[in-house]
């Protein structure tokens, strides 16, 4: 009999074909039901009322005749072998870099533009400097893959985000040359400085150099870092990474920095050593003359350098850093001219290179990417079901739900802050232009922002990522709780996030919000939850209320439910009743405790199952009834220690009931970071799976051999 090689479908789902093709597949995505009947899903209407069958998709590589051939990269396989390369050889290692990256972003279905991006400049860093002696730091893992495959990591690149595998971002564990982690960015410059700093303190030598890119400088922290390195004048390199991205359409068509001989001939003047020496000179000199002449050379030279800069150069400078550029970041001489005299230069302060790049240059990706798309059209009506139902997902129903709110009340406004912006937010972003705020990475205005429309009598719902949501924590007490203002703040990314890993693991947000006096703190255990969740939050008009949910689960009900009605603060509900074991579930986990209810039901174990949905205020009624009715409680969360669980210890431990005779044992998250992998394994990493929560109830209860059955 045996398995037939598994078939790939879009999104990653894997489908495996058991014997002589039954009626029967097994799906390894945990984006799909775990098993579907195929005479089920073998026809579907298309667009054109046509029955069309399931096919399978191709993988993009198999249209090509084999991997292109990288004779260069073959033979690099750590930095040191870049240096006896000349220049026609590093522009095909770039070929050959980039070719490596669009093989791999075929085969695992990610994007990978910003590295795509940022090949030649980082051929270019890693020939002229000598790391890890030199140290490089990039501020967004994005952009470091073809760093990693230069130093050392190229064989391991397919593993990278999966269990046991390569991390997304620069990792000090992983490697000697990665001497700073990176995921949330605008950390690069300050952590440069320091290492900088320390540097000069121990009397080393080693090179800083900083890579920053247009997402980062929307965070106050690259200019704080800016401003105390032009204060403390230590030597670093900072790298902008220019792919002239904006965060608004309007900006993105307008004027362009240009490239051309000019502005390369001008910035390799800039880097060169002769002219920074002269200009160091003639500073002393005009120091020595005084009388305000420093001051007014100083203005000369600022204007002037502004003259033959692009626009917004002198910020740079006001910030006390010396500005080159902008540099060609895809004309690997220019690169490494510039890149070369800075090097050199010693005791002359930190400087900024300004590189521009552009994220589609691999003629042959465009190809692949352009078939790929053709592919997509071509199958896409043979997945309605697939794509209207089966994939929903928490945001989906949150932003469907928002909307129906919007319509209702027209003070509704949404900020958001955070990397990305969720494709489903785009919904509401095209009903609501005028009402919708992307503000990137600029969380701490994001709070304050919102506080601020509140004030002027709006509804704020600010939108903003778990992990993210920490960097503006100061702004959430001073300015949202403690003034009692109502701002909405809408969790997501709550928990755990598979193949992202612990850099951007919402592990934190049950227990740093629920601690502040004010706030209202409450998890969905479904979509229908969620929609009235968000009804709830649209009127409560005298403090601050959260919500959070996780990323990429699956709705499990078709559709959401159309409208939302208000829910009684601090009102929790039983799902199930039974007579033994009480398990408490908040937010998504509360489906989690329905699967262990139903496999310790078969071993005539009975469980209530209840869904606190408000993790402050507390449902005190639901507590004591769990307690009086049950000999053991057991509090379920997808958050760290000292959330949820923690709040309901101290109020059944104040309110006695623990002095009578009820267990109470809380399930939460493993006080340690829990690596990439997929998303079920992290759970059962944690655990929190059914298995996990059946096994901690049966040992409870002294059935410790079944329990071990369970999990074994």
């Amino acid at each position: 009999m045996g398995t037939a090689a598994p078939t790939q479908y879009p999104f990653g789902i894997s489908a495996h074909l058991h014997g002589k093709f039954s009626n029967r597949m097994e799906f390894s995505s945990s984006n799909f039901p775990s098993r579907m009947d195929i005479s089920k899903l073998t026809w579907y209407l298309n667009s054109k009322g046509l029955v069309n069958p399931i096919r399978s998709r191709r993988d993009i590589d198999d249209l090509f005749w084999e991997k292109d051939p990288t004779p260069i990269l073959d033979v690099v396989e750590n930095p040191i072998h870049l240096k006896n390369l000349n220049v026609k050889e590093l522009k095909q290692l770039a070929d050959d870099i980039r070719a490596e990256l669009s093989s791999l972003m075929s085969k695992t279905q990610r994007s990978l533009k910003a590295s795509l991006a940022a090949v030649e400049l980082t051929v270019a860093i890693h020939y002229v400097f000598h790391a890890p002696v030199d140290k490089i730091l990039w501020d967004a893992g994005e952009q470091a893959y073809a760093h990693k495959i230069l130093t050392g990591r190229r064989s391991l690149m397919h593993t990278m985000r999966e269990k046991n595998g390569l991390c997304g971002f620069t990792s000090r564990s992983e490697s000697e040359y990665d001497p700073f982690g990176a995921g949330h960015g605008c950390n690069s410059i300050s952590a440069g400085l320091g290492m900088a700093v320390a540097r000069d303190i121990k009397g080393k030598r080693e090179r800083i150099v900083t890579v920053i890119s247009n997402g980062t400088t929307m965070a106050g922290q690259v200019y704080e870092a800016m401003s105390n390195a032009g204060y403390l004048d230590s030597n670093m390199v900072v790298i902008l990474n220019d792919s002239r991205h904006s965060l608004h359409p309007k900006i993105e068509e307008g004027p362009k920095t240009s490239i051309n001989a000019l502005s390369s001939t001008l910035s390799r003047l800039q880097s060169s050593k002769s002219f920074r020496k002269f200009r160091e000179v003639a500073k002393g000199v005009t120091k020595r003359i005084g009388r305000g002449m420093h001051e007014l050379a100083a203005k000369v030279d600022e204007y002037a350098r502004g003259m033959i800069g692009p626009l917004g150069s002198t910020l740079f400078e006001e910030l006390g850093l010396y500005y080159i550029g902008p540099v060609d970041g895809h004309n690997i001489e220019d690169l490494i001219c510039v890149l070369q005299e800075v090097a050199s230069l010693n005791s002359l302060g930190p400087v900024l290179v300004h590189v521009i790049t552009e994220e589609h240059q691999d003629s042959e990706d465009n190809q692949k990417k352009e078939i790929a798309e053709k592919q997509q059209e071509s199958s896409s009506d043979c997945y309605p079901m697939v794509y209207g139902e089966l994939l929903r997902t928490y945001s989906d129903c949150f932003v469907e739900a928002l909307i129906m709110e919007a319509e209702k009340d027209k003070d509704i406004v949404v900020v958001h802050a955070g990397m990305e912006l969720d494709p489903s937010l785009q919904l509401f972003q095209e009903r609501f232009p005028d009402k919708f705020f992307d503000v990137g990475m600029a969380e701490q205005h994001a709070v304050t922002f919102s506080a601020g429309l509140s004030c002027g009598g709006l509804k704020p719902f600010c939108i903003i990522p778990s992990t993210f949501l920490q960097r503006a924590y100061d702004q959430v007490v001073h300015d949202v709780d403690r003034q009692r203002i109502p701002v909405r703040f809408v969790i997501t990314s709550a928990g755990l996030v598979g193949s992202d890993g612990p850099l951007q693991c919402g592990a934190f947000d049950i227990t740093y919000m629920s601690c502040l006096p004010n706030m209202i703190v409450m998890a969905p255990s479904n979509d229908d939850e969620l929609v009235h969740m968000v009804t709830t939050a649209a009127q409560i008009n005298d403090r601050p209320v959260c919500f959070r949910f996780p990323r990429g689960v699956i709705v499990e009900s078709n559709n959401c439910i159309l409208h939302g009605i208000p829910m009684e603060i601090g009102k929790g509900k039983v799902l199930v009743e039974g007579k033994d074991v009480a398990l408490l579930g908040y937010g998504a986990m509360v489906q989690n405790c329905l699967r262990a209810q139903t496999l310790l039901s078969k071993l005539g174990i009975g469980v209530t199952v209840a869904d606190a949905r408000f993790c402050k205020p507390l449902d005190i009624k639901l507590l004591r009834q769990l307690c009086k009715n049950h000999s053991i409680l057991i509090t379920v969360e997808e958050g760290s220690i000292g959330g949820f669980g923690s709040h309901v210890a101290q109020f059944i431990a104040l309110d006695g009931q623990l002095d009578g005779g009820i267990k109470w044992r809380p399930i939460v998250l493993p006080d340690n970071y829990i690596e990439h992998a997929s998303p079920n394994e992290q759970l059962a990493l944690a655990g929190l799976t059914g298995h996990h929560i059946a096994a901690t109830t049966l040992s409870l209860l002294g059935r410790t051999r079944e329990a071990l059955l369970l999990m074994s």
